[in-house]
């Protein structure tokens, strides 16, 4: 127990979308002297504004926010690269006295912020680029190769995922070695610090409801323009970061494949489906203390206030 008190705290905020993360952050940040730290992977992204419900600057103005608008909308940053740029940060404002609050609804990116990954091979985007092709003209090729090469990763990982069927035949081309093996070999958890997590967990036909709501906002509020705009800016409507929901639907609208109408059906259908996933995967981590509402309701933020005032050191 003394020993975890010599470890300094942080406090991550988690959830699905629309749920009032950043809300919640923000207050927990104004209340303990802390600094904002985003885990959100499209808030990531400059002049995506509207469609990644990003912070306004006026919003971050109270106090500090880091690692929003990092990349330009055609750059891919995985989870490890993420952890590389945010775990200096976590040291950087312990060192000035503030409660780091890391805030956003990406898990992986969370995962390896605290957890670490494994040691893999760094990606290769020709590589996953072949192995995509292969498994478009011949569906199901992929989870083959690992059963017969990886049945532990086979086991693990569902037929349908493409993405992750992808990454592990791509370290076992790459390695020689079964993605399971390096699993083996353990992570690299983040040091000096212990966490509390909060969720938030509000009902969930109301949160729909919230969503289907802030999806009208957003593409009456000028979606459509701001895609436009990043667009005439030389990025390609395939930029990585155009695969998010909500965008990929304006993109379609731009094009004509969709009208309006479809686009925001399409879209709001498919955040529900990504809350939902977001559910799933921060439901598995036992570690998650759930606050059953909204961010900016005064109950939960009354609870969140508690919790992380009993979690810090007396006196902070």
């Amino acid at each position: 127990m003394a020993q975890d008190r010599e470890l300094r705290p942080l406090v991550a905020v988690v959830g699905p979308t629309g749920s009032g993360k950043s809300a919640l952050a923000l207050c927990l940040a104004q209340q303990f002297r802390g600094e904002i730290v985003n885990c959100d992977s499209l808030q990531l992204y400059r002049y995506l504004d509207i469609g990644t419900a990003k912070p306004s600057p006026g919003q971050r103005g109270d106090v500090p926010h880091h690692l929003f608008d990092l990349l330009d909308p055609d750059q891919v940053f995985t989870a490890g690269e993420y952890a590389r740029a945010a775990r200096p940060l976590l040291g950087q404002i312990a060192a000035r006295g503030h409660l780091p609050v890391v805030v956003g609804g990406t898990g992986f990116y969370l995962r390896a912020l605290l957890e670490g990954l494994f040691p893999g091979p760094p990606r290769s985007d020709r590589l996953r680029l072949r192995l995509a092709r292969r498994e478009s003209r011949h569906p199901g090729w992929l989870h083959a190769i690992l059963a017969r090469f990886d049945r532990a990763s086979a086991a693990r990982i569902h037929p349908a995922d493409v993405q992750k069927l992808i990454r592990a035949v791509e370290v076992l081309l790459a390695t020689r070695e079964p993605l399971s093996a390096w699993f083996e070999r353990g992570r690299d958890p983040i040091t000096g610090f212990r966490a509390l997590k909060l969720g938030l967990d509000p009902p969930r036909d109301a949160l729909y409801e919230r969503l289907d709501t802030r999806l009208d906002g957003m593409f009456a509020g000028g979606l459509l323009e701001e895609v436009r705009y990043v667009l005439s800016l030389g990025f390609p409507g395939s930029s990585k970061a155009f695969e998010a929901h909500g965008y990929r639907q304006a993109i379609q609208v731009l094009r004509a494949e969709l009208d309006i109408k479809n686009g925001v059906v399409l879209a709001k259908r498919n955040t529900r489906r990504y809350a939902k996933r977001q559910w799933t995967w921060f439901r598995r981590d036992p570690e998650v203390t759930w606050l059953h509402g909204f961010g900016d309701e005064p109950a939960i933020r009354q609870a969140a206030l508690a919790a992380v005032g009993g979690f810090l050191p007396c006196g902070t």
